[in-house]
This record gives structure tokens, C-alpha cells and sequence, in this order.
């Protein structure tokens, strides 16, 4: 348990030293690059590349997110599509924790609106931001299998094309669960220094979050995406987020 501990502190270590390192020097087979994190260029070409997949995707999902809809109608009673505010991307100097003054209050980052295809129960009344469990009882039967192949996530395209999200980059959490997660967790506001993801590193590599731990470990695979992004990273996590999919790896 010490040897896990320590291989832990130690990921999140290096993670939070590339961050600062930079340029980063990185090996592709036989092309080498330098990579600035900070480079306004390098987030420019990935953000252009994040742009072009979600449209194709888009574009080839519409049949299958067509019939999804029908199903998610015939099924159980409500509106197709889920809406959550998330926490997005902090533009501002990292170490202003304090946040811009002409802010009522320190978010984390900019907030805006996630569209998922529903597949919970409608509640009666509102309900608190927590995050779903394994056999999660408010699951619908349509909403269990799209949470299995995470077709849930396709809605989020669109929010790539507004902006306000890539396709590969860290999670969006949820503002009150954010805010827990900031107070428990010293490194976690690092992560909003890139737009969020449909998918990412993390989510290639772990389950859906069900604890403090989960996030603590998610979030070292966050820091070390964001210390070597490029649109090389970002098309790789793509090219292996089909195989998570279809391997229902971490889905419930």
C-alpha cells in the first residue's frame, strides 16, 4: 500500500513539474517536437483538430443519436435530452485564486450548460448535484445500456462546437461537487487551465468517480495531459476512446 501511495504522490509530483517546465521536448517515433504548454499556437492547431472531429462525428452520429432519442421517448416520460451547468476553463492567471472582482463569486472557471441524453428518472422535485453510483436505482433501462458505451456523451459535440468544450480534455465536474473537491484537493483548480473533454486521459485509463480517491488519482492523469498536450495527444486519446467504449471499461 505504501508503494501505491507513493508511486501516487509521485505522478502528481512530476505532473505539477511539467506543468512548470517548459518547453517540453517529446519523441514520436521518429519526429521530435517541442511542446510549450503555454503556446498559443500549439492550443490554436488543437483546438482546430478538436473542432473538425466533433463536426464529422456529428454529422455521422445523427442517426444513431435520432434513434437514441426515439428510444429515450417510447421508454420513460421527460425531455430526451439532460442539461447541467459544469465548470469550464479558467482563463485566468494561475495562483488569482481569489478570483476577478467583478465576479459575485469564485466558480473555478466559467460555467455553461453540458447536454447529455438523459438517462436518469425525471425527479419530482430538485435535487442535489451527487455523483451517480454503480446500479444506481434512477438509472432507466435505456439509460443503463447508453451509460455502458457511454453513447450518453454524444449530446456534448455540440458543446464542443459552442466552445465551451474539446473533445479530448480533463471531465467537467458538476459546481457544488467542485467546489468540495477544490477544498479537499490542493492541485485540482490546475486542471481547469484547458478547456474539458468528452473524453481524456483519465477516462482511457479509469472508471466513473466514486470517491475522493478516484479524483485524486483521475486528477494525476488530468496534470500529466495537460503537461504534454498537443494535437498528436489529443488524436491518440481519440483513436482509444472506441476501444473504452466498446470494452465498456468503468461504465455503468
Amino acid at each position: 500500500m505504501a508503494r501505491v501511495q507513493h508511486a501516487r504522490q509521485s505522478r502528481n509530483i512530476a505532473s505539477r513539474n511539467q506543468i512548470a517546465a517548459h518547453p517540453l521536448r517529446f519523441h514520436w517515433g521518429m519526429i521530435t517536437w517541442t511542446n510549450d504548454p503555454t503556446s498559443q499556437s500549439g492550443d490554436f492547431g488543437r483546438r482546430m483538430l478538436n473542432v473538425l472531429i466533433a463536426t464529422l462525428a456529428l454529422v455521422l452520429a445523427l442517426p444513431v443519436m435520432a434513434a437514441i432519442a426515439v428510444l429515450i421517448k417510447l421508454t420513460s416520460p421527460g425531455p430526451v435530452l439532460f442539461r447541467q451547468r459544469r465548470v469550464g476553463v479558467d482563463r485566468r492567471a494561475i495562483g488569482n485564486a481569489g478570483g476577478n472582482y467583478r465576479r459575485h463569486a469564485d466558480s473555478g472557471g466559467r460555467t455553461f450548460t453540458m447536454y447529455k441524453f438523459r438517462t436518469m428518472q425525471v425527479p419530482n422535485g430538485a435535487s442535489r448535484e451527487v455523483w451517480a453510483q454503480q446500479n444506481d436505482p434512477r438509472v432507466t433501462p435505456v439509460g443503463r445500456v447508453l451509460r455502458k458505451v457511454r453513447l450518453d456523451e454524444l449530446p456534448q459535440l455540440w458543446n464542443v462546437l459552442m466552445g465551451d468544450m474539446n473533445v479530448v480534455g480533463p471531465r467537467p465536474e458538476q459546481p457544488t461537487i467542485f467546489a468540495s473537491l477544490r477544498e479537499q484537493i490542493e492541485e485540482y483548480p490546475l486542471r481547469q487551465q484547458v478547456l474539458p473533454g468528452i473524453t481524456g486521459w483519465a477516462q482511457i485509463n479509469r472508471a466513473y468517480d466514486s470517491s475522493v480517491d478516484d479524483v485524486r488519482e483521475k486528477l494525476s492523469y488530468d496534470l500529466e495531459y495537460i503537461s504534454h498536450r498537443s494535437a498528436w495527444e489529443d488524436l491518440k486519446i481519440m483513436l482509444l476512446t472506441p476501444a473504452v467504449m466498446l470494452g465498456r471499461r468503468g461504465g455503468w
